[in-house]
């Protein structure tokens, strides 16, 4: 496990057995967790497919007490991810983590609640899934824009190429003309 910043999000690692059949790990088990500081309880499991390389989703937050604690790995592909602290009494306030997760490790990202998230693709057919700890609420729901300037993020897009996004992505506000409280 290794920390990221102050504010509790985490790089998980954790022990792969392997043997002549193949490999065996524990993506979620709730005591270990606890026992890294972890106490969480997960409501929901996610899935995404993004068919194509430079398709990004996000950045997106929940606000208020639907916000959100995610467990994020990649099963097929490769993934950048992306965690931005929103919680104001931070010291990491509006500091951006980037971390690549593959189906090639079995590295996982922790994100407290208070985080914005997102990820880009690096992959065709990649598939992301993760763990939530409350549930969606529409209501909730708040994103930033992917090339906000003040959050800087360098994703790994080559030279020239527009990521593939959502409307409601490409739609997503800059940080500064956000109404709402995102953390």
């Amino acid at each position: 496990m290794t920390p990221l910043g102050s504010g509790g999000l985490l790089l998980i690692e954790p022990p792969v057995y392997q043997d002549e059949r193949g490999e065996f790990f524990e993506s979620w088990n709730e005591r270990t967790f606890a026992g890294l500081g972890i106490p969480v309880r997960f409501v929901q499991d996610n899935q995404s497919l993004s068919l194509r390389r430079g398709t990004l989703r996000g950045i997106h937050f929940q606000t208020g007490g639907f916000a959100q604690a995610k467990l994020i790995r990649c099963t097929s592909g490769a993934i950048q991810d992306a965690a931005v602290d929103l919680r104001k009494e931070s010291p990491d306030y509006l500091r951006v983590f980037t971390v690549d997760l593959s189906a090639d490790d079995v590295r996982m990202l922790f994100i407290p609640r208070g985080f914005g998230h997102g990820f880009l693709t690096l992959a065709d057919h990649t598939i992301v899934q993760y763990k939530a700890d409350a549930f969606y609420e529409p209501g909730s729901e708040g994103s930033i824009r992917w090339d906000d300037p003040v959050l800087g993020i360098d994703w790994k897009l080559p030279e020239g190429m527009t990521p593939i996004l959502s409307q409601k992505d490409a739609a997503a506000p800059y940080l500064r003309s956000i109404s709402k409280n995102p953390a």
